[in-house]
């Protein structure tokens, strides 16, 4: 059942008030969330046993792994990621019996108010009075375990004010937001290694020699004992299985639901995480998260709705909210193990923001994409849809511009090809999240 529209309009309203107050979209700092968790009486010392992520790609697959993983344990699993996709709601799940569910309108309206009330005119910004929000709402109800993302970065990020987590956990770490973390990979991984504590255990996904470095001398600093990709635990592919391992043994699991030889890893990082952490789990939970894990717009495929009811019959439609240069690479090996299995020409559907490098992500499709269609997306500092197919073009793969998604996906259902295509819409967790809310398949 929906909840009321008053109780959404009201999370709106309040969110509105928020922006007055620090202009700034994203200005890292803990001193802000500090002074307002401390108005608060400190949530974030009540909260469940902690597992923190930070990193550039597979975040939030490898919470959802890991969320997967747990209740099929039978436990209670708050979750806190972010972006939203359609509904803010998304970016927080209060774990229960049976299964997690997003925080309603009326107790996030709450929350937000609450929060808001307790900082006054003081600046803030609008993801810092959502985290102190997530604590309230985690503190408030029990729960087993707490999987929490970092927003951005992960030394400032507004989630790094936990001081002694069960595991940190560091993802991939590439090229991205560089006008917050820095424009090489040292200092990018200087960033997320912030979240490093004194004597946590962390897991760290394949790294670049260069952002393994960085990570490992940051640990060395803090004395935090690491379990590395590659040389502390496994997570391969065998005959259409993941098979998982470290020194505590050997799993031979059912291949992740999410598709993509990248999941396969981030499903070894989910695994590595929880062993780190302490959990004793069965067997049996780790091959039903396999198979049950859902994350939206990571290689999805769009079955029904109305957007798909544009396309041929027999077209497929997929979605990945990829956007960056090493995004797009693992979007793009997808796409190529899917043309291996069924043979059918690639259309992409593309709209992208200025701040991505629309070059490097659109590199990956050349030779693969027989056609992309370039869209805009309602957000500032959007790539023109014009530009983005201008740069396309630029690099060899032909391009058009239009108005809309509707409009797209009815050009690339035109188009002489045979057999009916494979439709990507790709570019943009935004665009990600008005297709959802446009074809009728919000997150759930």
């Amino acid at each position: 059942m929906s909840p009321p529209v008053g109780n959404a309009k009201a999370v709106d309203a309040i969110l509105a008030r928020l922006l007055t107050l620090h202009p700034k979209r994203i200005d890292l700092s803990l001193g802000r969330i500090e002074r307002l968790l401390a108005a608060l009486d400190h949530p974030e010392l009540r909260l469940p046993p902690v597992v923190h992520v930070a990193g550039t790609n597979g975040k939030g697959s490898t919470v959802a792994f890991m969320r997967a993983i747990l209740e099929a344990a039978g436990q209670r699993v708050h979750v806190y990621t972010s972006p939203n996709l359609v509904r803010l709601n998304e970016r927080f799940r209060l774990g229960r019996e049976g299964g997690g569910k997003f925080v309603d309108d009326a107790a996030l309206a709450d929350a937000l108010a609450e929060c808001e009330a307790r900082n006054g005119d003081a600046p803030i910004t609008v993801f810092e009075i959502e985290t102190a929000a997530a604590f309230l709402l985690f503190a408030r109800q029990p729960a087993d375990i707490l999987l929490l993302e970092v927003g951005l970065g992960g030394r400032l990020d507004a989630t790094n004010v936990v001081a002694q987590p069960l595991a940190s956990v560091i993802t991939r770490v590439s090229i991205d937001h560089r006008e917050f973390l820095g424009d090489t990979i040292e200092q990018i991984a200087g960033e997320k290694a912030g979240i490093l504590k004194r004597g946590v255990p962390a897991v760290i996904a394949s790294q670049q020699r260069e952002a393994l470095a960085v990570i490992e001398r940051q640990a060395g600093r803090v004395e935090a004992p690491l379990r590395i990709a590659g040389e502390n635990w496994t997570s391969t592919e065998e005959r259409g299985r993941l098979v998982y391992q470290d020194d505590n043994g050997l799993l031979d699991l059912p291949a992740p639901r999410l598709y993509g030889r990248h999941q396969f890893e981030n499903a070894g990082t989910a695994i590595a995480a929880l062993r780190a952490a302490g959990l004793r789990l069965p067997a049996a939970a780790f091959e039903a998260g396999m198979v049950k894990v859902e994350w939206p717009a990571r290689m999805q495929r769009l079955a029904h709705g109305k957007l798909v009811a544009l396309l041929p019959a027999d077209s497929e439609l997929w979605l990945d909210g990829g956007h960056n240069a090493d995004g797009g690479r693992a979007v793009a090996a997808a796409l190529a193990d899917l043309e291996e299995r069924v043979s059918r020409p690639l259309v992409l559907v593309v709209g992208m923001l200025s701040t991505k490098d629309s070059e490097g992500f659109l590199r990956n499709f050349s030779g693969l994409a027989r056609r992309v269609i370039t869209v805009p997306i309602h957000q500032d500092k959007a790539v023109p849809a014009d530009a983005l197919a201008a740069i396309a073009l630029n690099i060899g793969i032909p391009a058009l511009a239009r108005d809309t998604v509707e409009s797209a996906l009815a050009v690339a259902g035109k188009l002489d090809l045979e057999p009916a295509p494979r439709v990507l819409i790709t570019g943009s967790l935004y665009l990600a999240g008005e297709v959802l809310a446009a074809n009728g398949t919000p997150p759930e």
